[in-house]
This record gives structure tokens, C-alpha cells and sequence, in this order.
């Protein structure tokens, strides 16, 4: 007889995607195992005309995800790992995280080839990160940023609808679900940093379900879970979410790890960006070791106007 598991996923077409690759890559590689896919609805589907920096919850897409676990009615979640957030719930563990996507953000223009350069002088560009917001000010000030929520598909269909000039989306949601025809340019890590976690899956689990802990280790990808590692712990150690505009990008390179963040404001005057590396085998101490750099360099500044801004509302 199989082992039947569960997995808890968002409804939306790019987290059935992730759910049903996961599901696949389970059953290939664990041929007496069955998987079926629950779909639950989170805090961020339900609240679509609220930025998501104004809701200020750093579980938005995971908490009911995380009840449906710990009262056993799922086996495991799937999440973008960077909605995932850096302190998991007590009896949770971040099981196995899947070989990494691009991690690049792309521009969705009217035109193949327009970049963030050759947009015209006071473009409109939408996107719900202030992550990029502030990167793209960074970049342009003459931008004129505005809010977009919700999934990649209608995100695209509001772009061509309206009267805007470009979109920014990241790469690896786009090409999973095969809307690449719609990109107009790749966005390069040495221009804008992606968010922490992007391209890669996390697989949340019962720290206490052997069973299910053993199975999932079969899709595990080691390189990818020390790199997501050292940018989670900087993040955690910066404190960010949502609210803040961070970016980070780690890499292994045979036994190195190579980790570039920044920490920007959010009109994009000021960044601070900063490099580290060292061995692989210390992920988290030079995640932390980074973002202690970038606050001593001026990025704690930055972070106390925006925490105080937050939390006075």
C-alpha cells in the first residue's frame, strides 16, 4: 500500500504549479508514495487592494498554511521561499528546499528589448515590492511607480489593460508558467537584487513527521539550501519583511559562498550594497556577518525611519 501525503497549497496558478512539480518529483522519485494537493486559501489572497507593505504581517502568505500543518489536516507546504518568514512557528521546520529557478526579475514592457534604461523620461512602472520600488528609483528617479497586487496572470492582463509602460515581475513565476512571450528584458543581479529566497521552493513540514521529513530529503537541493540559508539570516538579522526594501543574492561556487545584499530607502536616494564571502559551510554566520556590515555602514538608519514610520500606524 502507498503512503498517501498531503500538500497544503495557495490557489493561485503559480502555487498549484509548485505544489503539482513538488507532487510529481515526489512520486518519481519515491515510487510508494501517493500524493494529493489541498488547496487553502491565506490573508494575502484574501486582501488583493492593499499593499502589501501597508498589511504588515510577515506570514501573509503562509500562516493558514502553518494551522492546517500543526493540526495535521496537510503533510507539508509548499511556499515561495521568499514568502516564507525567517522565524518559523514552534513544531514547523523548513524540510528541503528545491533546486533554484533564475532569480532574476524581468521587465514586461510593450516593446521586445526595452529595459529599465530606454523607458521613456517619467514612465509608469507598477509592481507591489518595495524592494524594486526602491532599486528602480535607485536606478531612475524619474520613474512614476505605482502599486500592483496579485497573481502573475493578472498581473500581466492589468499591464496590457491600462495605459502604464511596464511591469516588473520576477523571472522564475513567469517562466514556470510559460508567459515568457510577455518579457521584454531580463533584469540583471548586478542592477537589481532579487528578493530573498526568489527562484527557490521551500517545503514546510512537522518537525516531529519522520516519515514525511525522510521522503521530502529526496527532492532537496544542498547548494541552494545553503544559499537561501546565509540570505535568510541576514534578513532576520536586519529584521526585514515586506515593509522593508531589502535584496540579497547568494551563490556556491564549489566550497565558496558569495552573498550581495543591499538595503535601500524607500524614495531609492539612498542605498547601501555590500558584498561577502567565505565558506560554504557557514551559510548563516555570513548572512549575519553581511547584514551587521550594512547596518554599521548606514543602513540602520534607513531601517529606524521605516520601522518607525510602520509601527506609529
Amino acid at each position: 500500500m502507498k503512503q498517501k501525503i498531503i500538500i497544503g497549497s495557495r490557489g493561485s496558478e503559480l502555487a498549484l504549479w509548485q505544489a503539482n512539480f513538488v507532487k510529481k518529483e515526489l512520486e518519481k522519485k519515491n515510487k510508494n508514495v501517493s500524493v494529493e494537493i489541498k488547496i487553502i486559501k491565506t490573508k494575502g489572497d484574501k486582501i488583493l487592494d492593499v499593499a502589501l507593505s501597508k498589511i504588515g504581517d510577515k506570514s501573509l502568505f503562509t500562516k493558514e498554511l502553518e494551522i492546517e500543518l500543526l493540526n495535521k489536516n496537510i503533510d507539508l507546504a509548499v511556499h515561495s521561499l521568499k514568502d516564507l518568514q525567517t522565524t518559523i512557528p514552534k513544531g514547523l521546520m523548513l524540510a528541503a528546499v528545491t533546486k533554484r529557478h533564475n532569480v532574476h526579475d524581468v521587465l514586461i514592457a510593450r516593446k521586445k528589448g526595452t529595459t529599465i534604461f530606454n523607458l521613456p523620461e517619467n514612465a509608469v512602472v507598477a509592481t507591489g515590492s518595495l524592494r524594486r520600488r526602491c532599486q528602480l528609483l535607485h536606478l531612475r528617479p524619474d520613474l512614476n511607480i505605482i502599486e500592483l497586487r496579485g497573481n502573475v496572470p493578472s498581473r500581466i492582463n492589468k499591464f496590457l489593460e491600462s495605459n502604464w509602460d511596464a511591469i516588473v515581475l520576477a523571472r522564475a513565476g513567469v517562466e514556470r508558467l510559460k508567459l515568457n512571450k510577455y518579457v521584454s528584458s531580463i533584469i540583471k543581479t548586478d542592477i537589481m537584487l532579487p528578493a530573498v529566497g526568489q527562484g527557490a521552493l521551500g517545503i514546510e513540514t512537522r518537525a516531529d513527521n519522520k516519515v514525511v521529513n525522510e521522503i521530502v530529503k529526496s527532492i532537496h537541493h544542498e547548494a541552494t539550501y545553503k544559499a537561501v540559508l546565509a540570505e535568510r539570516a541576514l534578513l532576520k538579522t536586519l529584521e526585514g519583511g515586506c515593509q522593508v526594501p531589502i535584496g540579497a543574492f547568494a551563490k556556491v561556487n564549489q566550497n565558496e559562498l558569495h552573498l550581495d545584499a543591499l538595503v535601500g530607502s524607500l524614495d531609492g536616494v539612498i542605498t547601501y550594497r555590500k558584498k561577502i564571502r567565505g565558506s560554504k559551510s557557514n551559510p548563516e554566520t555570513l548572512g549575519k556577518k553581511l547584514a551587521q556590515d550594512l547596518l554599521k555602514a548606514g543602513a540602520k538608519s534607513i531601517l529606524d525611519d521605516i520601522y518607525k514610520t510602520t509601527r506609529a500606524k
